[in-house]
Parts: structure tokens; C-alpha cells; sequence
């Protein structure tokens, strides 16, 4: 399992996001620097215990609304060989040392690991306590069967999309939508999906769908 260190990161993870997520075509933010807060998320382990695996949400509150979006970074001692354009920046990490912070959905082991929550091999971990599962983390899926991971990632205006040639479509909501009336309902026609909740503004739970697949495995 993976242990979270109680310790001091230079720059903040926050600091690093107030620069970078303006940079991508799914922020709704206006022109503006990000007001941002760490709204809720969960981790993942990587089973090498090499790779920081985070789903982080934050909220940012410089625009007319309110917005939430989903972040899912990986953390790693080295730089991650042709990743480039997916890094979100290095940190000084008080036990570690230096970190490269990428945008996980263009990290191998994170889409890996995504992959293996869904199809059960892996459990949901709580963002802030080692050891210990993150209990509003909700995941289902249809049908049975391993999915492929040969991905070929896409970041566009509603999100990112993890596309295969074999047909799945994994698509990672990255400005979250609440439920409205209620507990999150799939999307009808989707195969699987990973749900959870996070803290709004105005201090109230919400809960929507962090990913979602359609179509089956092999």
C-alpha cells in the first residue's frame, strides 16, 4: 500500500494546477487566475511501489459558477521518457525529494491501474490515510472479460478520452456535473463507470461520474 507522507511539497500541488489548468481545452474558467481548493479525490496503488497515483478533484471558484474538475496526476522520482507534453510540473517533496507531476491519463501505469479498478483487480484508496479504502469511491461494470490497454489518449472540450482499436472508449469526465436529485445514475448505453463525491463550495457533497466505458472487454 501505498504511504502518504505527512510532510511539505515546494511547490504545493495546488500552485502547480493554478498555472496549469488554464492550459487545457476541457477548463471552463474565464480569463482569470484559477481560485482553487482540494475538493476530495482517492488514490491508487501503483504494485511496483514506484509511481504517486492520485484522482484529485478541485474546485475553482473564479468564474461566474463555480466549477469542479477532475485531476488525475501520477508522481514519479524520474522524468517520464516521452511524456513531455504531459507534465504538470516538478516539486521539492520533504521526504522524496523531487517529484515530476504528470497528467496521469497520459502515464501507463495510472490508465493501468484505472483499468484494473474497474475491472476489480484493484481497491479505491483514501486520499489523505495510508492504507485504508476509499469508501465513496462506487465502481461498476456490465460485463465481464479484460479490457485492452493500449490507449490512445485525447483531451478535447468535454474531457479526455481513452480510445482503443479494439473498441472500448473509456472517457474520464474532467469538469465533474453533479447529480441532480439524487445518487449518480450511469449513462445509459455505458458499460462500466467509476463514480465519487467531492466537496462544493458552499460546503454540501456532491457525486458524479469520474469515468465511464463503453463497450466491452475481450
Amino acid at each position: 500500500m501505498a504511504v502518504i507522507h505527512r510532510t511539505t511539497l515546494k511547490p504545493t500541488k495546488l500552485e502547480l494546477l493554478t498555472s496549469w489548468l488554464p492550459s487545457r481545452p476541457w477548463y471552463r474558467g474565464g480569463t482569470g487566475e484559477p481560485r482553487l481548493a482540494k475538493a476530495g479525490g482517492f488514490r491508487l496503488d501503483d504494485p511496483q511501489g514506484e509511481v504517486g497515483i492520485e484522482f484529485m478533484v478541485v474546485t475553482d471558484a473564479s468564474g461566474p459558477q463555480p466549477a469542479a474538475y477532475l485531476v488525475p496526476l501520477t508522481y514519479r522520482g524520474a522524468p517520464l521518457e516521452g511524456a513531455e507534453h504531459a507534465l504538470v510540473g516538478t516539486m521539492e517533496h520533504g521526504v522524496l525529494g523531487e517529484r515530476w507531476a504528470y497528467d496521469g491519463c497520459h502515464d501507463p501505469v495510472l490508465v493501468a491501474q484505472l483499468v484494473a479498478l474497474i475491472e476489480g483487480r484493484a481497491q479505491a484508496q483514501d486520499q489523505n490515510v495510508s492504507d485504508t479504502p476509499a469508501q465513496e469511491v462506487v465502481v461498476s461494470r456490465a460485463e465481464e472479460g479484460s479490457l485492452p490497454t493500449d490507449f490512445t489518449v485525447t483531451d478535447d472540450r468535454e474531457g479526455t478520452a481513452l480510445t482503443t482499436p479494439q473498441g472500448p472508449v473509456l472517457r474520464l469526465h474532467r469538469a465533474l456535473q453533479p447529480a441532480t436529485n439524487g445518487p449518480f445514475v450511469p449513462l445509459q448505453g455505458a458499460t462500466g463507470h467509476v463514480a465519487g463525491s467531492w466537496e462544493a463550495p458552499d460546503g454540501t457533497r456532491a457525486q458524479g461520474a469520474f469515468a465511464v466505458l463503453h463497450g466491452g472487454g475481450r
